[in-house]
């Protein structure tokens, strides 16, 4: 009997607590909070990996212009290392900010489509059927759209960056031998 009355309130209070959930995962603010918990997050993730990367560079930089003979860092090469990192790091969180926006759109193109078919008098197996196949085939196009913005966006910032830091090097370059 006692195991019955604990049963039934374990029971009880997962019904609750679900139901909690739910109300609290229906609210509009609480998707908002999430979006902008995550996105700050993955801002703060980018600008710290920013300034270390960019430490790194300068630090390479700087042991570099010590010793006077030819040096790695005359060659760019940190430069580029310092540039591919970076463009890599936006480009994987342009895709990441794409596909927060792309996934509501594509959940609506989806049921869209699935309601056309089902008004077209459609089967349910038939129909069945074609939401596999949408699912694939949206799923397929979204990724590959995802990836190709992702890498144009990489591309740029790389080359970008490349350029920066090799036109900020050698205006402290041409300060330097200025100064002498």
């Amino acid at each position: 009997m006692a195991q019955q009355q604990e049963t039934q309130i374990e029971e009880t209070e997962s019904i609750i607590s679900s139901i909690f959930f739910i109300k609290i995962m229906s609210k509009r603010r609480t998707w908002v909070f999430l979006f902008i918990s995550v996105y700050a997050i993955l801002l703060s993730i980018s600008w710290n990996f920013l300034k270390s990367v960019l430490s790194w560079y300068e630090s390479t930089i700087s042991a570099d212009s010590s010793n006077p003979t030819i040096s790695i860092s005359s060659s760019g090469w940190p430069a580029l290392y310092a540039s591919v990192l970076l463009g890599v790091a936006f480009g994987v969180l342009s895709m990441v900010a794409a596909l927060a926006v792309v996934l509501p759109a594509t959940l609506v193109t989806w049921i869209t489509i699935l309601v056309l078919l089902t008004f077209a008098g459609k089967p349910r197996r038939d129909l069945v059927l074609e939401g596999k196949k949408l699912t694939l085939d949206i799923t397929g196009f979204v990724i590959k759209i995802l990836i190709k913005e992702g890498n144009v966006v990489a591309a740029l910032c790389a080359v970008l960056t490349y350029f920066v830091l090799v036109i900020s090097r050698n205006k402290q370059l041409q300060n330097g031998l200025d100064d002498h």
